[in-house]
C-alpha cells in the first residue's frame, strides 16, 4: 500500500471522527490502567458503568488491597473474567506500592511487567496518560486495519501494530488509534459494516467483496422473481 492511499484513509477517518477519544472514563493514570485492564473482552460501556462506583470506593492502590479478594470480585462481577481481573488488580497494586511508591510507571517496558497489563494496555496508558505516541491494537483496530489493507489478513496483533507504526506518522499514532476504534465501533462494525455509505469503499477489499456478494444475491432474487411471474 502506497503512502497516498494511507493518507487518504487517515484523512477520511479524521473527517468522519474528528473528536475520537478514549471512551474509558478516568481521572488519572492509575484509574486508566484499572479501566483498560477491566476492558479486556468487555465493552467500554460496561466498564464505565462499573468504574463509576469502583473509583468512588477505591482511590489508591492501598484501597484495593485493603479489602478481601472476594469483596473486590463482587464490586466488578458485571465484568467478564472478573475473578481473574480482581486478582490481577490486587497483585498489580501490591507491586505499585512495593516498587513504584504507589504510582503507575510511565515506561512501556515496566508497565507490561505488571499483572494483567499486556502490550495493548500499556500502549493505551502511555499514550493517553503520559503523552507518549503509541498505537494500541484492539479488536476494532485489528479488524479495520485488515479490511482496509493496512495489514495482512493473517497478521498477528503485534504485526498489525508494527505495520501501522510504519505507515502512520508518529505524531498521529495516538489519535489514529482512537479514530480507528471509532471507525470500527460505529461504522465498520464486525457483523454489519456500513459498506453502502462508506467513503472508503474504493480502497476497502472487504467492502468491495461484501458489495459484490450483495449485488449477486439481489440479481439472483430478481431472476427468481421474474421466473415466478412468468409461471
Amino acid at each position: 500500500m502506497n503512502a497516498t492511499i494511507v493518507r487518504h484513509i487517515l484523512d477520511t477517518i479524521a473527517n468522519m471522527f474528528p473528536d475520537a477519544h478514549c471512551e474509558l472514563k478516568h481521572s488519572n493514570a492509575f484509574e486508566l490502567t484499572i479501566a483498560v485492564l477491566l476492558s479486556a473482552q468487555c465493552t467500554d460501556e460496561t466498564v464505565n458503568k462499573v468504574t463509576v462506583d469502583l473509583f468512588q470506593k477505591y482511590k489508591t492502590p492501598e484501597d484495593y488491597i485493603a479489602v478481601p479478594l472476594e469483596e473486590l470480585e463482587q464490586d466488578i462481577r458485571r465484568i467478564g473474567l472478573y475473578r481473574n481481573k480482581a486478582k490481577h488488580i490486587q497483585n498489580m497494586c501490591r507491586i505499585l506500592i512495593e516498587q513504584y511508591e504507589g504510582e503507575v510507571p510511565s515506561e512501556h517496558d515496566r508497565l507490561v511487567q505488571l499483572p494483567g497489563v499486556g502490550r495493548k494496555t500499556a500502549n493505551v496508558v502511555v499514550s493517553n496518560a503520559f503523552g507518549v505516541p503509541a498505537i494500541a491494537v484492539d479488536t476494532h483496530v485489528e479488524r479495520v486495519s485488515k479490511r482496509l489493507g493496512l495489514a495482512g489478513w493473517k497478521d498477528s496483533v503485534l504485526e498489525v501494530e508494527k505495520k501501522l507504526m510504519k505507515r502512520v506518522p508518529m505524531d498521529e499514532w495516538t489519535i489514529t488509534h482512537h479514530r480507528l476504534i471509532f471507525f470500527g465501533r460505529y461504522h465498520c462494525k464486525a457483523q454489519s459494516p456500513k459498506c453502502q455509505v462508506c467513503p472508503l469503499l474504493d480502497v476497502c477489499r472487504e467492502g468491495k467483496k461484501r458489495m459484490k456478494t450483495s449485488q449477486i444475491r439481489k440479481d439472483k432474487e430478481r431472476g427468481s422473481s421474474a421466473l415466478t411471474k412468468r409461471k
